[in-house]
């Protein structure tokens, strides 16, 4: 599903290739979108896109990887294609992200911050559950074990841009 959806929006949209350019061009997306520039550990990104017209953003990576955000001891696995629709600290109908709670992985898809409390970060599932966590959690300095060095690399070069 996530690949007609990305063919249909590869009309007019920015595409990048290449692992260094993905990643900080993923870290420019999230810094532009108000959300924390550790949401998205994903390595070996091989592409990312994002159509403005539409908020529609996907990011390809080489194989499927499971990153813990040590903070909040959440594992999350990130499929080899990730899909969202970004608004201002929101990304919506998201594909190819799973939280795993008490031996069960959940698909996730929707994460907004609260513009009253941004502090909270809170993630839903398609039956309307959700939970709240911390915004601090996911910064970049997150010491999670699937941060690729180029990732992180790219993310400290772009929060030096950012401040």
């Amino acid at each position: 599903m996530g690949s007609q959806a990305i063919e249909k929006n590869r009309e007019g949209a920015e595409v990048y290739h290449g692992a260094a350019l993905c990643a900080e061009k993923a870290v420019e997306l999230l810094a532009e979108t108000n959300m924390p520039l550790g949401l998205l550990p994903l390595a070996d990104i091989e592409e990312v896109g994002y159509n403005r017209a539409t908020g529609f953003v996907w990011l390809r990576q080489k194989k499927a990887l499971t990153h813990t955000f040590k903070q909040i001891g959440r594992q999350v696995s990130y499929a080899a294609e990730v899909t969202a629709v970004v608004e201002d600290r929101k990304m919506k109908r998201m594909t190819g992200v799973k939280s795993k709670e008490m031996l069960i992985w959940v698909t996730l898809c929707d994460m907004y911050i609260d513009k009253d409390d941004p502090s909270k970060i809170t993630f839903k599932t398609p039956t309307g559950l959700g939970r709240t966590f911390p915004v601090s959690a996911f910064g970049k300095d997150d010491d999670g074990t699937a941060k690729a060095p180029a990732a992180a690399a790219a993310a400290d070069g772009q929060a030096a841009v950012a401040k």
